[in-house]
């Protein structure tokens, strides 16, 4: 039986306070600034706190955030660890910055990077490692970090996807030298557009940067008068982003036990052998199966009122990434993978939907 409604993949959870917290920046006129002051400030604050870091600076993507907080690592023409099974921002960071892409395997069993992967991909041009928190898990931080180290090299998070995500009993956002996340409509904290990168080491030097560079390198300045001294971009948060990232991060725990409790449903429930495994230090951002026919699979649930989604198609099979590598774990997983939505406006009617559907289509 159709359910009534479609179940959408992504839907952002609100409440009447993000509607009053963009009402006080509409009726403010203060809207944006490149300073980073009122809301922005409060953001970056909270959600500083919120992970443990020392310093945090908000920008107006996760694309953004991955772009400077590259810049920080002087990678031109030298390599960049990285999986291909990412968003292309990932990949793009790297491109911006003149540094070089290398693609490593996947551990199969999380989609993450694998740590072994890259170990066998370094070399002496190997300026840093760019793990991806993949829908939420958690990569084994603590192999990679014995890596960085053993071979004097640094370590940047993608953590896009794991707004809420711990490992080893901390927050992601509080382990690495820089960590990015972003905070677009879909993810786990919804705004028009943000990101955000979390600093670990030297923040009293960093932080001035890279608020300079996410303003277009503005530097000493007072009042109306500044300098430039660098290149730099117009990478800001606005006011209303910020505002409603506030009322989101206060929420972010609530939301995410309730993507867990979905997750659980699927793990237990879903008769596929290959699908995401059940980590309650993960945020769920979304949940991945793997299923032989996905083409005729996506087709029958959106027939049946279930959205789904792929994350993602290859990076090193895109035409402007494509090279020699041969990645046959990546390349199995990208032709099966499939998206569930996670998102905390699913009902449990919803979530029972959906695994009777997911059951019935997959075999």
């Amino acid at each position: 039986m159709k359910p009534k409604k479609r179940i959408k993949l992504f839907d952002p959870v609100i409440d009447d306070q993000e509607q009053i917290s963009v009402k006080k920046v509409l009726d403010s006129h203060f809207w944006a600034s490149g300073a980073g002051t009122g809301s922005v400030q409060k953001f970056e604050q909270s959600f500083s706190k919120y992970v443990h870091s020392k310093s945090c600076i908000a920008v107006n993507s996760g694309t953004a955030a991955l772009h400077l907080a590259l810049s920080m690592m002087d990678i031109k023409n030298k390599e960049v660890i990285l999986p291909s099974l990412s968003f292309v921002s990932t990949a793009h960071s790297i491109l911006y910055n003149g540094g070089i892409p290398k693609f490593a395997e996947i551990n199969p069993d999380t989609l993450c990077l694998d740590p072994h992967a890259v170990e066998d991909v370094i070399t002496e041009k190997t300026q840093l490692i760019l793990p991806v928190h993949f829908a939420g898990l958690a990569c084994d931080l603590n192999s990679l970090n014995i890596l960085a180290e053993k071979h004097g090299i640094h370590m940047i998070e993608d953590a896009a996807h794991a707004a809420g995500t711990s490992y080893n009993d901390k927050k992601i956002g509080s382990h690495s030298e820089l960590v990015c996340f972003s905070f677009h409509p879909a993810k786990n904290i919804a705004t028009p557009g943000g990101g955000a990168i979390t600093i670990n080491s030297q923040p009293e030097s960093i932080e001035p940067l890279l608020k300079s560079k996410r303003w277009c390198g503005i530097s000493n300045r007072k009042n109306s008068i500044y300098d430039v001294d660098q290149l730099g971009w117009n990478f800001y948060m606005n006011e209303f982003s910020a505002a409603i990232g506030i009322e989101q991060l206060k929420k972010l725990e609530k939301n995410n036990k309730k993507r867990k409790e979905v997750a659980k449903r699927y793990f237990a429930e879903i008769s596929l052998a290959k699908k995401m495994p059940l980590d309650l230090n993960s945020s769920y951002h979304f949940y991945w199966i793997r299923v032989k026919n996905r083409t005729k699979f996506m087709g029958e649930m959106y027939e049946n009122g279930v959205e789904t989604g792929i994350h993602y198609k290859p990076i090193h099979m895109m035409t402007l990434y494509r090279r020699k590598e041969h990645l046959p774990t990546t390349e199995k997983v990208a032709q099966e993978i499939v998206s569930l939505p996670t998102h905390p406006n699913l009902s449990e009617e919803d979530v029972t939907t959906i695994i009777k559907l997911v059951n019935k289509f997959s075999n």
